[in-house]
């Protein structure tokens, strides 16, 4: 066991003694948090990190001592700054990274995101998703819940309708044709994406083949309002909260939209590449 995954089960079990002495059940403190009651299971058997917030709340509902919130508060902060290989996250199952994907998220208010490889989640079809899912369960060995892992994927792009919220994406024109999906998934990807560049607090922009790129194409990474960077490698996930990390991530950014394509340029490279998909090969 990875000293990150018992550190998570201490937090967990720490939080579930709180709530057994409060006299509540799972159900009872998921009613009083308005949570999904799994996610109250989740945080407490360690297949989910609790965040300071969810901490503070919690100790809240249970009527908790100030000081012992205080500590386990710290516990949670000190998880998020830590991580711990995908491997090891992956066993707890496809599902399960999706919802903690999905809480950060219900806290952002403005979302940056860059992805070199793939169509970006919040922007994803069902199909498209079912053979992205199938290839990161073969590479990280995951617990087959594909199917679970995509209706939470598909619950997260409700946030894209929430008029409070804005969502700024930028990838390469050539994810449009990485054949990750066969043709015809692809194809409803691509009209999927001239779609979401019609929601008023979508940017959505495309580096063109021909665009000057002021860097190299490397990870993909996701900026939540201006506290905190999500950074994926191949064999770990990363959360930044250091100022001068964020910054940096934030000026990357900027510098890739200033060469981007967005509204009716972007459009008319995803037509191009629809168009490219309808002819016979």
């Amino acid at each position: 066991m990875s000293g990150f995954h018992q550190a998570r089960m201490d937090l967990g079990a720490q939080l579930r003694r709180l709530r057994e002495n409060a006299r509540l059940s799972g159900k009872d403190l998921a009613e009083r948090l308005r949570w999904q009651p799994s996610k109250v299971s989740r945080i407490e058997n360690a297949r989910q990190t609790a965040t300071e917030d969810d901490v503070a709340l919690w100790g809240k509902a249970v009527d908790a001592d100030p000081q012992t919130i205080d500590g386990l508060i710290r516990q949670a902060a000190g998880l998020l700054e830590r991580h711990d290989s995908w491997r090891q996250r992956h066993r707890n199952g496809l599902a399960t990274l999706q919802e903690d994907v999905r809480d950060l998220e219900a806290r952002t208010r403005l979302f940056r995101a860059f992805e070199p490889g793939v169509v970006i989640g919040l922007l994803q079809t069902t199909e498209y998703a079912r053979h992205i899912f199938g290839k990161v369960r073969r590479v990280y060995e995951s617990t087959d819940d594909v199917d679970d892992a995509i209706r939470v994927r598909m619950r997260r792009q409700e946030i894209l309708y929430d008029p409070s919220r804005r969502f700024r994406f930028v990838m390469p024109e050539a994810v449009l044709r990485y054949r990750l999906a066969p043709p015809d998934v692809m194809r409803g990807q691509l009209d999927r994406l001239i779609a979401v560049t019609t929601l008023p607090n979508v940017e959505f922009g495309l580096l063109p083949f021909e665009a000057q790129l002021p860097s190299a194409l490397m990870n993909s990474f996701w900026i939540y309002d201006d506290c905190m960077v999500g950074v994926a490698t191949r064999t770990r996930d990363l959360l930044l909260r250091d100022a001068e990390d964020v910054a940096f991530y934030e000026q990357a950014f900027e510098e890739f939209c200033e060469v981007a394509a967005f509204r009716d340029e972007a459009r008319a490279l995803i037509v191009r590449a629809l168009d490219d998909y309808a002819r016979p090969r």
